[in-house]
């Protein structure tokens, strides 16, 4: 009973300094964006706010450009996400469920270009980019997100589809069904956590992308919301009201995705691994 207690003793221990690591950055932000300006730069920090104000959301709203770059991401975010998940499960399905000359090369060929950091391609691709006219375009965006997501999300795939046995898609080929109404109609739905966990990833790596948007993006009215806020810190002076609500607003996409698809997400992870 003792030993129990103490390893109880450690996990919850360690659940509470996990959660307080990652909760607290996420409270001080939310708590920053409603003080006001002098409690904000004040020498003795507050965990609590001692005063409360809108003004940091209304200027954000009004008086920045805050709305135009939330508009580009959504939108670079949603199309990345559609098309990493267009092109990753018949990418997956062809890796794992079919036979063709050079398959396990091509795959770890895949994987391995995940791994090179997006600073080493960034000079190629914006000359390439520069060549086709796609400079400071959203196209640019949601070609380079989905080309460093999809690998990594084909990966995701695999496991997958290995939990769905292979029984099920002979028997829906004996019936004669083709390799597109196995995909959609019998694979999609059995290995939905696995889309939504592909789907998650693929939006929060868009949303959060700077290196190329930074670089391929030159007007101030295509710009994402990380480029954005890198605007809102001046030379001499940061704007830490604006910059705090301008990161809480920023969450709110991310919240509500995992709230409409975080069951399947956590189901898929489980299951990926379990299974």
């Amino acid at each position: 009973m003792r030993r129990t207690f103490g390893q109880s003793l450690s996990l919850y221990g360690g659940v509470l300094v996990l959660a307080l690591a990652i909760g607290l950055p996420f409270w001080w932000v939310l708590t920053g964006s409603i003080k006001l300006p002098k409690e904000i730069i004040q020498r003795v920090p507050t965990m609590v706010p001692h005063s409360f104000t809108l003004q940091h959301f209304e200027k954000l709203l009004q008086a920045s450009d805050f709305p135009i770059y939330l508009f580009n991401s959504m939108v670079v975010a949603l199309f990345s996400t559609a098309f990493t998940v267009l092109l990753a499960l018949p990418a997956a399905y062809a890796f794992f469920r079919m036979e063709f000359p050079g398959r396990n090369a091509l795959y770890k060929t895949i994987l391995l270009a995940y791994a090179f950091p997006g600073v080493v391609v960034l000079i190629p691709l914006y000359g390439l980019f520069a060549k086709v006219g796609l400079i400071d375009s959203p196209v640019a965006l949601v070609i380079v997100n989905v080309a460093f997501a999809l690998p990594f999300s084909i990966w995701m795939m695999r496991s997958f589809l290995a939990t769905v046995p292979r029984e099920i898609e002979e028997a829906a080929v004996v019936d004669g069904a083709p390799t597109t109404t196995i995909l959609v109609r019998i694979l999609m739905p059995l290995i939905a956590p696995g889309i939504a966990s592909v789907a998650i990833f693929a939006f929060i790596s868009s949303w959060t992308e700077f290196l190329f948007a930074s670089v391929l993006i030159v007007s101030d009215a295509r710009r994402t919301i990380p480029v954005g806020f890198a605007g809102i810190i001046g030379q001499y002076q940061i704007d830490w009201g604006l910059l705090l609500a301008g990161a809480t607003a920023a969450i709110i996409p991310v919240v509500a995705l995992f709230a409409l698809v975080g069951r399947w997400f956590v189901s898929g992870l489980t299951d990926g691994a379990v299974k």
